[in-house]
Parts: structure tokens; C-alpha cells; sequence
């Protein structure tokens, strides 16, 4: 074993190997923090040109990227309410009130902090318990994934606001939007309209943009009060915040460790369970989508913890745990390495290489990302008539990019109105969003769990994972219940209480 280590590390020690990382994650932050430019089309973007590096070299300029483009999605999203990338959706509910408060300087940093911490545990999570979650993720089924899922859309009441029928509204109209394409089962089409660029779905970059993005700007033209050009970064983050947060952050961490080795499940998933979690946990959840550092830390520890956690799958198992591990798995049957058990007995040196980069990332995450919260906060100091034309460029230019298909612009435009009238409305968006994301997932996995048991529903019930799942979903609903009727008899007991004073 040491022998391996040793050589492991004079393979990665060395100044090409540094420059790699420390280039890939600066490029990772530039491509993640403009919208629509995600982590994955990056890493894509830079994979031709690992064919002609060593094989180290090729999966740290990789690795840094993925990192990078993950973490810098909050910088956006924060500081003018438009998510990098589709992870750091969840962290515009607290970071962008935040930085409406002059408190951008603090949410920049918490994201900074969560995001270098999750890294750090996952890292360690990926070295030394590869195998046992592997093994854990194996096990997962359609009907696991299903009753998974069902766990999960129950975070919709948790960012519903004051009102759960109007969540309700707004997450059944994600769902509806998720049946527009070609029936998976049947190859039937479904609410595509002679589109036939709807026949492949409803791209999710564009509906990010536009449900986020387009209704700051369109409040703009309205006359409405914006801060977006006006937010101060205000102080950093002191250590006690970090220290209130800790426990939030290890929780993201433990939820984005397990859901990114399960392949399929991805970031964004992950993050608005976490901050659903963080929540629930909170002495003070009234707090949360108001300008709650504790949102944002929960979001972007567990949308970190993923990039690690994805790898895990691959290595071990030779399964992208996530797109962005499918295009590096890529990179390294290009360099003849084969992941899996056999890259373990054979290429043993280099497994101890990559690790020790791996772990080496992380303080260039965090030294990176401590210049880039300089750098891009400058974007707070340009004046409202030249920001928002920029950010409606790149806004427009980031849809584009998703599939180079001016369908997705207009697709952009109609959501960002959608938006509008929902802010005008008090309409959450972020039900609608869980729901988006979610809802392909829950319907393929349902179909495919009665296709596996011939409609025998009772598939469901078939595993202690499923009955795990099953009675987390009951468990969350019950205290959905309880809280609401709280909340119901709070309200009649005030408006008791003001008549009486009458």
C-alpha cells in the first residue's frame, strides 16, 4: 500500500498537475457563474483537449471545472437572483433576499464556506467508503427510486410559503409541464402541439432562466422597485455564523454524499432536500426564503458534496454517478483506464494520485473562490440601465447554449412571463421547480416499477428501503399536518385576540 501511495504521489506532485487543477477551477468558476453555462457543458467543452496530457493531469483539469462550475452557480444566484447552474436554484430562496438586505458580502461567504467543508467530508467519504456506498447504491430500483421521490416532493410544503394551496397550484403545474414530450413507455407524444422540438421534452436550463431570471428584469420595466443593481456586499461572515451552521452543513453533506452516489439522482434534487431538512430542523424555519444563512448553507453543502459523491459509482463501479461523471468517464477510457474493480488491482498508483488531487482541490476551491467573490462582486457596483441589458444577454445567450435552438429562447421568454404573473400572484415559483425537476423521475420510476411486477402495486412495499422511504413520506406528511393546523389555530387565536381589543 505504501509503496502505491508513494508513487501516487510523485505522479500527482507536480507543477503541470497544480496548473491543471488551479486553471480548471478558475475556468469552472467563470463558465458556472454566467447562467446556462453549466458545469457540465464545461467539463465537455474541455475534454478534447485532455487527449494530449498525462493521465493525472487530464482528470485534475477535470475535476477542477466540475468543482468550480458547481460552486460558482451561487455567485449569481445570490447577488441578481439568476442560478449559474440548475443546482443553485435552491440557493436564491435565502441568498438573494440576503443580498436585498446588504448582507451579500455574508451569503457569498457562508456559500464559500459550505461549499469547501462539503467538499472536504466528501472527499473523504470518496477515499474511504467507496465500496460500502457503492454497495448501498446498488441497491437502489425503480421502486426505491419511486418511493425515494415521493420522500421528496414533500419538500414542496416547506417552500411554499404562507400559502400550501397555492404550493400546491404551482408544483402541479411543474408537474404538468414535466408530460410535454415523447411518452417513454408507449412512444406516444404528449402535449407537443406539431412542436417538434417538443417531442424531446421541455429543457430545464431554459426554465430555470426564465422562472428566476426574466421576472427581476420584467419588474424593471414595470416600474417596480429593484435591488438587484443596488445590493451592497456589506461585511463578511463571521466565524459564529459559520459555527451556527455547522451542523446544517454536515447534514448536507450527509444528504448530497448519498443521493450523489446514487446515479440518476443529481444536484438539484439534492440540494432542496437538504434545505428542506434544514428546515424542519430550524428552532426558527419562519426564517428560511427570508434571508436565512442556514438556506444557503444547507443548499450549497449539499450540492458540493455531489461532485464528490458522483465519482464514487464511477470508480468503483464504472457507472457515471451524474452527466458531468459520464463525460469524464471519457477521459479515461481515451487514457486505456478502465474504471471499476479492475482499475483498483491494476492502475492502483494512479487511484492514489487522483485521490490526493482530489483532496488538494479543495484548497484551491477555497482560494479561488475567496478571489472570485472579489472579483464578481463587482457586478453590484455597475449601474441598473447596463446590468440589466447584460444580464438579459446572457440570460438569452444561455438558453441558447443549452441546445443552440432558438426554440429555447422563446421557451425562456414564456417561462419568464409564467414567472411574472406568479410573483404578481404570490404564487411560489420553487414548488414548481422541485416539481419540474422531480416529476420525469417520479413518473418513469412508477411506470417502470408496475411494468417489473405486472401492476402489482404492493412492488412498492417490497424492499426496507421502500418501507424506509414509504414511512419518511408519512412521517414528513403528518407533521405537514400538524403544522399547518398550528398555524390555522395561531391565526384564529390573533384575530380573536384583536377583535376582543376592539
Amino acid at each position: 500500500m505504501w509503496d502505491h501511495l508513494s508513487e501516487g504521489a510523485l505522479l500527482f506532485f507536480s507543477f503541470v498537475n497544480f496548473i491543471a487543477l488551479t486553471g480548471g477551477t478558475f475556468f469552472g468558476l467563470l463558465m458556472g457563474a454566467i447562467p446556462g453555462l453549466t458545469a457540465t457543458l464545461a467539463v465537455a467543452l474541455a475534454l478534447p483537449f485532455t487527449f494530449y496530457l498525462q493521465p493525472v493531469t487530464a482528470v485534475m483539469l477535470l475535476v477542477g471545472i466540475y468543482k468550480g462550475g458547481v460552486y460558482a452557480g451561487s455567485i449569481p444566484a445570490i447577488l441578481i437572483r439568476t442560478p449559474g447552474t440548475p443546482s443553485a436554484a435552491c440557493t436564491v430562496l435565502d441568498g438573494y433576499p440576503l443580498a436585498q438586505q446588504g448582507k451579500a458580502g455574508q451569503a457569498l461567504f457562508m456559500a464559500l464556506y459550505a461549499s469547501c467543508i462539503a467538499d472536504c467530508i466528501a472527499n473523504l467519504a470518496l477515499i474511504f467508503f467507496t465500496s460500502y456506498i457503492a454497495a448501498l447504491a446498488l441497491k437502489f430500483g425503480p421502486p426505491e427510486f419511486f418511493t425515494l421521490i415521493c420522500f421528496s416532493l414533500t419538500i414542496i410544503a416547506g417552500v411554499s410559503g404562507n400559502s400550501l394551496s397555492k404550493g400546491l397550484i404551482s408544483a402541479g403545474l411543474g408537474l404538468l409541464f414535466t408530460t410535454v414530450g415523447m411518452d417513454l413507455v408507449y412512444g406516444s407524444n404528449r402535449f407537443v402541439f406539431g412542436q417538434v422540438e417538443l417531442m424531446a421534452g421541455i429543457s430545464f436550463i431554459p426554465v430555470l432562466i426564465g422562472l428566476f431570471a426574466l421576472p427581476e428584469l420584467f419588474n424593471a420595466l414595470t416600474a417596480k422597485t429593484s435591488t438587484a443593481a443596488t445590493t451592497t456586499i456589506g461585511s463578511t461572515l463571521p466565524f459564529a455564523e459559520v459555527k451556527r451552521c455547522f451542523r446544517t452543513i454536515l447534514r448536507g453533506t450527509f444528504i448530497g454524499v448519498i443521493l450523489g452516489a446514487i446515479p440518476g439522482i443529481g444536484g438539484t434534487p439534492a440540494t432542496f432536500m437538504s434545505y428542506s431538512e434544514a428546515q424542519r430542523a430550524s428552532k426558527h424555519p419562519e426564517t428560511f426564503g427570508k434571508g436565512e444563512l442556514e438556506g444557503v448553507a444547507a443548499a450549497e453543502s449539499a450540492n458540493n458534496a455531489v461532485c464528490s459523491a458522483a465519482l464514487i459509482p464511477l470508480l468503483s463501479l464504472g457507472i457515471p454517478g451524474d452527466v458531468v461523471t459520464g463525460v469524464i468517464l471519457g477521459a479515461f477510457m481515451f487514457h486505456g483506464l478502465t474504471p471499476g474493480p479492475l482499475l483498483f488491482q491494476q492502475n492502483l498508483s494512479f487511484v492514489y494520485a487522483m485521490y490526493i488531487g482530489i483532496v488538494v482541490s479543495s484548497l484551491v476551491l477555497f482560494l479561488a473562490g475567496k478571489l472570485s467573490i472579489k472579483c464578481f462582486s463587482q457586478v453590484t457596483k455597475i449601474p441598473a440601465k447596463l446590468l440589466f441589458p447584460a444580464v438579459l444577454v446572457i440570460c438569452i445567450y444561455g438558453s441558447f447554449a443549452v441546445n443552440s435552438q432558438l426554440f429555447d429562447v422563446w421557451i425562456t421568454v414564456g417561462m419568464g412571463i409564467v414567472g411574472y404573473m406568479m410573483n404578481r400572484f404570490d404564487v411560489p415559483a420553487p414548488p414548481f421547480l422541485i416539481a419540474f425537476v422531480l416529476g420525469s423521475l417520479f413518473e418513469d420510476n412508477f411506470r417502470r416499477s408496475l411494468v417489473i411486477s405486472s401492476g402489482d402495486y404492493s412492488i412498492f412495499l417490497s424492499t426496507p428501503i421502500c418501507w424506509f422511504f414509504m414511512a419518511l413520506t408519512l412521517l414528513s406528511l403528518a407533521l405537514i399536518v400538524r403544522r399547518n393546523i398550528r398555524a390555522v389555530k395561531k391565526s384564529h387565536a390573533t384575530c380573536s385576540s384583536l377583535e376582543y381589543r376592539g
